[in-house]
């Protein structure tokens, strides 16, 4: 089997409970990412073939990013197989021949699985915000062109992490919603704090924070955060110091989904079917709000009922989905207010005040060291 994260550089990650219980089941597991790193600085041994790179404990890279060779000194000190390979940013038609490539050079396998640390790799592309998607819809694409493989999953850890790219998280669960309908959407599970596998996530990426030398936004943060029981406003690292977050217990959860029935759901995986180069896929990525007139562009829905629990109220028009709140009623715990919590969509204005969230008190100055 192939776990290989699907988008951000630290996907890979969340792929590793998976393989770790996919090998304490008995199979045989690989891993791989699609990588930010500079892979064109490796020497030419570490080249399996073009566009796949193998990353090892002692791997010489340039940069000082580099989760793929993080990870396998990690998978190294446990006494497991050491080898991430590592897939450069291309676009489709190149990523998806090194897929092809390094199934050849494994022998074949009987599935493979591009892993989301996020939810937009689930978002079909006209919804207000995607996201990011470029990396992940480069993955999708490329994993679902090869049929000789058997089984062709997609697993997301970490709903709710890209809300704060603009993504709408009751389109998320609309979308999902859809797939099972569809007989797409293959169910959930957990990633608990005290299983074998929330134990060696949380060591292994405490190990990328200790010992990778790249910038603090590259470092993994929110799916370990959850995991470990945060919840709400938590600061991690110097890079959510001005961001408003909400950890929550949801972002523990895998949300998995056929490859191909995903893919088939996308309105423009067919305009980047043909691109060679990451800056087409993502233009045609940014530009999918425009893909079809016959698709209206799915936005948030203001409600205006008071709330004292989850309330989801009714779509006004067609394409309109329901805009899905979370409202506290419960006393003042420190310095927060009662308020719309969660996944409901972004405002309009960045600056336009939500007419149910008071505004926070402002928080004492921090006792904590700096």
């Amino acid at each position: 089997m192939l776990v290989a994260g699907a988008g951000d550089g630290f996907d890979v990650y969340a792929g590793l409970p998976l393989a770790l219980a996919l090998r304490a089941a008995g199979k045989e597991v690989q891993l791989a990412n699609l990588s930010f790193s500079d892979l064109f600085g490796l020497s030419l041994d570490a080249w399996v073939d073009h566009d796949v790179a193998a990353t090892r404990p002692g791997t010489a890279v340039w940069g000082d990013y580099v989760p793929e060779r993080t990870l396998a000194r990690w998978l190294a000190v446990h006494d497991l197989p050491d080898t991430v390979y590592a897939f450069p940013l291309t676009g489709v038609q190149p990523l998806r021949a090194a897929c092809r490539t390094l199934l050849e050079q494994l022998g074949g396998v009987d599935a493979v699985v591009p892993v989301d640390g996020g939810t937009d790799i689930l978002m079909r592309g006209d919804e207000h915000g995607l996201g990011t998607p470029e990396e992940d819809m480069a993955s999708l694409a490329a994993v679902s062109g090869p049929d000789e493989v058997p089984v062709r999953l997609v697993a997301c850890l970490g709903f709710g992490v890209d809300s704060c790219h603009g993504v709408n998280h009751s389109l998320v669960l609309d979308n999902l919603a859809a797939l099972d309908r569809e007989g797409g959407c293959l169910g959930t599970f957990s990633l608990p704090r005290h299983s074998e596998e929330g134990r060696a996530y949380l060591d292994a990426v405490e190990h990328a924070q200790r010992g990778h030398a790249g910038p603090p936004e590259h470092r993994p943060g929110f799916r370990p955060a959850a995991v470990r029981g945060d919840f709400g406003d938590v600061r991690f690292t110097e890079r959510t110091r001005n961001s408003e977050l909400f950890i929550n217990p949801l972002m523990t959860q895998y949300f998995c989904v056929d490859a191909p029935a995903l893919a088939g759901r996308n309105l423009y995986l067919d305009r980047i079917e043909n691109t060679a180069l990451m800056r087409r896929t993502a233009r045609s990525s940014r530009n999918s709000a425009t893909i079809s007139p016959t698709h209206g562009h799915r936005a948030h829905t203001p409600t205006d009922a008071p709330a004292s629990h989850i309330s989801v109220k009714p779509p006004h028009r067609a394409r309109e989905l329901p805009t899905l709140m979370i409202f506290t009623q419960v006393p003042h715990r420190g310095d927060v207010s009662p308020c719309v919590y969660a996944f409901s969509p972004q405002l309009p204005s960045p600056s336009a005040p939500s007419q149910y969230c008071p505004p926070r008190r402002p928080r004492p100055p921090s006792t904590r060291p700096r």
